[in-house]
């Protein structure tokens, strides 16, 4: 009876918390079927049937379990027991329809009204079921890894790192105009939508380029310099926020970068996001308008050492010229390591973003 086994999930992870078996026990279940999906710090990972038979489920859903631990197993070669058929009713026997006799001589009675049979009446609807109130004032869950997770980086990004937060606006007029005017074609040519997250990501990656000093992490005593630009986005899903990373995007194009974002956006959705998928990244987007947030002081991913907050576009009056006009306006927040990153290094970089969602021209062209 071959034992079900949490597998390595990679080096930095220990364990997790089971979220869900896919199979009741006893159940039939055969090679490569999905038996339960195991929630990490990092990503939620599936565990799949290495042979078929019936399946034992030893740890339930809600257990911690350790990389190795014994959840189940699963008898091979066993069959489920089969449901048990309903006696079906025996046929009715034919019987010789009874003779019927006719009156002779006497007269027919007089008739009398019959009283009409009452229709059946239609059962009363049942009363909608109330909605389950919860035992008390309050209720209780555990916290799963990746909350606990969550919880550790930000509280350690607090203690640890210098934070600081710049902020700046940017008028949104030019690039709203060109993905207006591109859209259809950048649709036609590429099956995808041009958002704004490439620009962004373009911008960010002009601005590490411009200013090196904010590409650098801190190991211990040294100050490592990142030559590569690999840049995390952070993504909100169901179970907490996870940071997939965006590839080499100094060699993508916007239709590449909008592919990989749509990638990781379904993988997310499925449950289906690799560790590797997450780690690498040495800056990070966070684009709390989606949710309308106006204002926000993001913390920074460590080890990286900034992160850049996007937020709600919001039509508000701006002098441009010596007159008030309405603008379709963006504030800009960059939360960084003052350990490593002076406060006019921080500047430089958020006024190269600002001119470069500005004037998106300038990044096709390498100005």
């Amino acid at each position: 009876m071959p034992d079900i086994k949490i597998p390595a999930l990679g080096e930095s992870v220990a364990g997790g918390q089971i979220a869900k078996w896919h199979f009741n026990n006893g159940d039939a279940v055969k090679v490569g079927d999905v038996l339960l999906t195991l929630e990490t710090d990092k990503v939620a990972a599936e565990v799949t049937a290495e042979t078929s038979g019936v399946l034992t489920i030893g740890s339930q859903a809600g257990d911690d379990v350790e990389v190795g631990a014994v959840v189940g197993s699963i008898a091979e070669g066993a069959a489920a027991p089969a449901a048990k058929e309903e006696p079906k009713p025996a046929p009715a026997e034919d019987k010789p329809a009874a003779k019927v006799e006719e009156p002779k001589t006497a007269p027919a009675p007089e008739a009398k009204p019959a009283p009409a049979p009452k229709a059946e009446q239609a059962p009363a609807p049942k009363p909608a079921a109330a909605p389950a109130k919860p035992e008390g004032r309050t209720t209780r869950k555990k916290m799963s890894p990746l909350r606990k997770k969550i919880a550790e980086q930000l509280v350690s990004a607090q203690q640890t790192a210098a934070i600081l937060t710049t902020f700046n606006e940017c008028d949104m007029s030019n690039i709203m105009a060109m993905r207006s005017k591109l859209q259809d074609s950048f649709v036609k040519t590429h099956g995808v939508k041009l958002g704004f997250m490439s620009f962004f990501v373009k911008a960010v990656v002009e601005a590490l380029k411009a200013v090196p000093a904010i590409n650098v992490r801190v190991d211990g005593d040294e100050i490592v310099q990142n030559h590569f630009y690999d840049i995390g986005v952070a993504v909100g899903t169901e179970k907490g926020l996870i940071v997939p990373v965006l590839r080499d995007t100094d060699q993508k194009s916007f239709a590449e970068i909008e592919k990989d974002i749509l990638a990781y956006a379904a993988k997310a959705k499925e449950g289906k996001i690799s560790i590797p998928d997450l780690t690498g990244g040495i800056f990070t987007i966070s684009n709390g308008g989606v949710y309308g947030s106006l204002l926000s002081t993001p913390i920074i991913n460590p080890p990286q050492s900034a992160i850049l907050g996007m937020h709600t576009i919001q039509q508000r009056p701006v002098a441009v010229d010596g007159q008030v006009v309405i603008r379709p306006m963006m504030y800009l927040a960059l939360s960084y390591d003052h350990r490593v990153v002076d406060g006019k290094e921080a500047v430089t970089f958020l006024i190269r973003i600002k001119d470069c969602i500005e004037n998106p021209a300038r990044m096709l062209v390498g100005a």
